[in-house]
């Protein structure tokens, strides 16, 4: 990292548009809808750099207060927009929003209903030198066994190596020794906003995107989003250092990030030629084209992201369905997404380079 904190306005801003996470840029808990005013509006090709805060450490049943609670762990430095917010600053009420903290929505001049926006990761950089994994609200794959007897949250700290390549997890509790990891910073929540005057809580994703939580989302990939309403009015958050397919324990290492995204704007006809007709988020990176599938049943989201894998292979390379059907099956892995957000995630992992 270049620097060992990035405090709002402060460090390497690499876009010419900026959005700091001050608590009048941010929704805590709820993801926006058609009848929130954008917070900024930019045309198809801008790259914005937008700061986000983890919800670890700013919590109630972490004290909600940050400065406290990492300090306790040893954090000499503590994000200023972390502080304000846990302050009261955004409304947020425990046990019935969800913990995640967003942007608010982003306007896309000229995206309208049955467009794609398309949001390109550019880079994706830790604010903070450490996170939290925790688990909590009996949503982790293992619910009933962990947390422990009765602990209601339990919170493990995490820090990042001295060249900020990996993440350090102890072996023991209060042990010396340590698990190294690689980190891999994404944004676990990116969306548009849904129709209608009601914000959907953030912990279930969708169609409209959201807590998807697809660790391949790191730069140089690009989420596709079905346009919903007029403008896109597109949001971030849920900032991650590194997850593993599934987020068995209900969170990853969460962390706060500063992240440089372009939003483009793919049209209706032209979306239909390179994807076919997308029911939810579709991703791209280098390597692989990933369609997704979500449910409350695992099962079905699987057959979800079957499905779409079929007809994502018909409409880009025309292949008949009966044969993408069999190709996925020798050549495809299907990866849990996650299985804690109460809808679960599938997505697959279609090797681009197979078909010249």
């Amino acid at each position: 990292m270049t620097d060992p904190v990035l405090q709002p306005g402060r460090g390497p801003i690499p876009a010419a548009t900026y959005l700091p996470s001050i608590p009048d840029n941010v929704l805590w808990g709820r993801l926006p809808c058609a009848a929130d005013a954008p917070v900024l509006t930019v045309d198809p090709g801008t790259e914005v750099t937008l700061d986000t805060v983890s919800h670890e450490g700013i919590l109630e049943d972490q004290g909600r207060d940050p400065a406290a609670y990492f300090g306790g762990h040893g954090a000499a430095d503590v994000l200023e927009d972390a502080v304000a917010l846990a302050a009261g600053e955004v409304p947020h009420r425990f046990g019935v929003d969800g913990p995640h903290v967003v942007s608010r929505p982003i306007a896309v001049d000229g995206a309208r209903v049955g467009d794609l926006l398309a949001v390109t990761v550019l880079d994706a950089t830790p604010r903070v030198p450490y996170g939290v994994i925790s688990n909590r609200h009996g949503r982790g794959a293992l619910a009933g066994e962990y947390p422990r007897d009765a602990e209601a949250c339990y919170s493990a700290f995490a820090t990042v190596s001295a060249d900020g390549a990996d993440g350090l997890l102890p072996l023991t509790e209060g042990g010396e020794r340590s698990v190294r990891f690689p980190l891999r910073p994404f944004l676990g929540i990116m969306g548009v906003a849904v129709p209608g005057s009601e914000r959907p809580n953030s912990v279930p994703p969708g169609p409209h995107g959201g807590n998807i939580d697809i660790a391949l989302l790191t730069a140089g990939s690009t989420l596709y989003l079905p346009v919903q309403v007029d403008g896109a009015l597109a949001y971030v958050g849920d900032p991650h250092f590194a997850q593993g397919d599934g987020e068995v324990s209900l969170t990853a290492m969460e962390g706060s990030l500063r992240a440089t995204l372009r939003f483009d704007v793919v049209a209706r006809e032209d979306a239909l030629q390179r994807f076919g007709e997308l029911a939810g988020p579709l991703a791209e990176t280098t390597e692989f084209l990933v369609p997704t599938g979500m449910d409350e049943d695992l099962d079905v989201a699987v057959q979800h992201c079957v499905r779409a894998a079929i007809a994502l292979l018909q409409a880009r390379f025309g292949m008949d369905p009966r044969l993408a059907y069999a190709y996925l099956s020798a050549a495809t892995d299907f990866r849990i997404s996650q299985v804690v957000d109460v809808v679960k995630g599938v997505h697959a992992t279609i090797r681009k380079a197979d078909f010249g």
